[in-house]
């Protein structure tokens, strides 16, 4: 099996470019400044850096001197009325730290947030007796998923505390999958601020299902023969170069960095012009910054275990904080070199998440080919991609983000579902199928969708662009098309940020392009980019629900605003506890002009899952994504100059 290249872990020293990602250092100092001005039960929740504004970067070149400065956000109980918490930026090129209070909403879930809930559920005595009801007295035991109390927070809870809803998981021991057996309808709302339970929802006793759900290798009666050794090599080691968190690779460049709320972030994405000018082919940028923006995930079974469920894993979760470790061989399979992120603990301190980023090469199949059957020539060169990834577990969840770019200047983002899906406990024949199928005995799972919303800030040849919607339709019938077997492709402005508020539509092949202002090609036509997105859903709640009002960025899957610095998260910026209306849908709701301009596309696509029996235990991945293509950008096919395999 080919080796890892393990980077160097972060040291102390300040970044040597204004994207580098954050050192343990750098948290550490930033911390200690923004704790004086907290109280004394403060923590931590995310820390992230301020990317600097394009203007600054593009001065960067001149010898301009950028702030390095962090942004931090938590809770500390203040005294009197509570508030949302705070949120900090930090200047550690001024030492100085500003904090503001959260008016509307809250900070992220933190970790001090779930061991707190988890402790006040199991001291409630009156959580304790309905689990003795139940057949439960061992608590060791017992897991407790703490759940966003979303747009539903209780009435008992007072406006500005902290809120959970914690529901309840019976494990036979440390190890075993407790979502085999869920405690049916009991749900505690934690107040966290107050330190107790503010109310019991009890909608009485269901019997636990009665089969385990272990998964792992030592609990299956029998393994199949194990597959023949498959062995990635590159004896002259990876085509790619890592510096920092800049990475160049055959016909890209560019920056990665991970983010609390974006998770996977590209910056400063770049492709050399081609083909014939060769290694000495000038770069041209496509993109200043893609990453997710944030995501939602709806439950559509009116069971009142499930029926609130819309959490904002990106958003309010901090997606990124929830980064794996991955593992050669297991997570990354060839060449690989790893990344590590840095986080921050409850008390300020770093927390480091090695291997938080893969980077490898895959061989992916053919890239062009032709056999010339006059000639008797065939030409064929393979094409290979250059991965960028990584996975994080969000409670029952796992997400893989995969950045992919290819030979021939396409991007593509894969996302991969895996994990546990959610669960029902149901009593014999009382099965609801079009709301939540069985997936084992007495065991069902809720219909429910990821949504994900990807934002996409693009600086093709320069920062000013159109976009155009572009559907495949029947031509007219008529004298030139008699027998009705024609078709064309419209090109479709999007003048204002209110008409670009658009769905997917696969019978009309429907895509969107994106078409720089300023440059064109050698046939005189503007040089562009092309989002394909795949057949994909939007949100299914009612546009006047409490999900979309939270989540506005899920009932469109393409948004186009202008661009405004700080403007990156779909929710909104606080969107824990936060009523709804906020990011993106008010940002759109200006209805700017938005042709010749600094344009954002925001691409919402995802999953509505309808689990069934083989998604238990543990879930096979589920594949979603889009991929950017480029049109009319290069003056041919930009993989000409790929010299033959050997």
């Amino acid at each position: 099996m080919a080796e890892a290249v393990q980077l160097t872990p972060p040291d102390a020293a300040l970044a040597s470019h204004p994207l580098d990602p954050l050192t343990a250092d750098e948290v550490e100092r930033a911390a200690a400044l923004v704790k004086p001005g907290l109280g004394d039960e403060a923590a931590f929740c995310s820390v992230a850096l301020v990317e600097p504004p394009k203007e600054s970067l593009k001065a960067l070149a001149t010898g301009a001197s950028i702030p390095r400065r962090l942004r931090f956000m938590g809770f500390d109980y203040p005294e009197g009325d509570p508030d949302g918490g705070f949120d900090a930026v930090v200047d550690l090129s001024a030492g100085t730290a500003d904090i503001s209070r959260i008016a509307k909403g809250q900070a992220p879930i933190g970790f001090a947030d779930v061991v707190r809930a988890v402790r006040i559920t199991k001291e409630d005595p009156g959580w304790q007796a309905a689990m003795r009801e139940r057949g439960v007295t061992d608590f060791e035991h017992v897991q407790i998923d703490p759940w966003p109390a979303g747009g539903y927070q209780h009435p008992s809870i007072p406006a500005g505390h902290r809120a959970h809803r914690a529901i309840s998981f019976v494990r036979e021991n440390k190890t075993d999958n407790g979502y085999a057996r869920p405690v049916q309808g009991l749900i505690a709302h934690v107040d966290l601020t107050a330190g107790r339970v503010a109310h019991l929802e009890d909608h009485g006793a269901i019997p636990l299902p009665p089969e385990h759900g272990r998964y792992d290798a030592a609990s299956q009666p029998n393994l199949r023969s194990p597959l023949k050794p498959l062995e990635i090599s590159q004896p002259e080691g990876p085509g790619f170069t890592v510096e920092g968190g800049s990475i160049t690779w055959a016909n890209w460049r560019f920056r990665v960095t991970m983010h609390p709320i974006n998770g996977l972030v590209l910056h400063q994405v770049e492709v050399r012009d081609g083909p014939g000018k060769g290694d000495d082919a000038p770069w041209r940028s496509v993109l200043h910054r893609a990453a997710l923006s944030d995501m939602v995930v709806p439950y559509g079974d009116p069971d009142p275990m499930h029926g609130w469920k819309h959490v904002l894993d990106a958003g309010e979760a901090s997606i990124g904080n929830c980064a794996n470790s991955l593992m050669l061989g297991c997570d990354c399979l060839g060449e690989i070199h790893y990344l590590d992120h840095v986080a921050v603990k409850p008390d300020g301190s770093a927390r480091l998440i090695e291997r938080a980023i893969c980077i490898h090469e895959e061989d992916y199949g053919i890239l062009w080919k032709h056999h010339d059957g006059h000639g008797q020539t065939t030409e064929v060169r393979r094409s290979r991609r250059l991965v960028v990834s990584a996975f994080h577990t969000v409670g029952n969840y796992e997400y893989g983000f995969y950045w992919y770019l290819y030979l021939d200047g396409t991007i593509q983002m894969e996302a991969k579902l895996t994990g546990i899906v959610g669960v029902s406990a149901v009593n014999e024949a009382e099965e609801r199928p079009e709301y939540a199928p069985l997936i084992a005995p007495n065991l069902a799972s809720p219909i429910h969708q990821h949504l994900f919303c990807f934002r996409l800030d693009f600086d093709l040849d320069g920062d000013t662009a159109s976009v155009y919607e572009v559907d495949v339709e029947p031509a007219p019938q008529g004298p030139t098309n008699p027998d009705g077997t024609n078709f064309l492709a419209t090109d479709r402005l999007l003048a204002t940020e209110g008409e670009a508020r658009r769905n997917t539509n696969a019978a009309r092949s429907r895509t969107w392009k994106v078409v720089a202002t300023d440059t064109t090609n050698r046939l005189g036509k503007p040089v562009a980019y092309r989002l394909n997105p795949s057949a994909t859903p939007a949100l299914l709640a009612n546009p006047d629900s409490q999900v979309a009002a939270r989540a506005g960025f899920a009932q469109h899957n393409l948004w186009v605003t202008r661009h405004e610095e700080g403007e990156i998260s779909a929710a909104g910026d606080h969107p824990n506890l936060h009523p709804g209306g906020d990011g993106l849908p008010a940002w759109s709701g200006r209805n700017r002009d938005i042709k010749d301009t600094d344009i954002v596309l925001w691409h919402t696509f995802g999953s509505t899952h309808l689990p069934r029996p083989a998604d238990w235990p543990v879930m096979p991945a589920e594949y979603r994504g889009f991929t950017l293509q480029p049109i009319g950008f290069f003056d041919r096919n930009p993989a000409l100059d790929l010299p033959p395999a050997h």
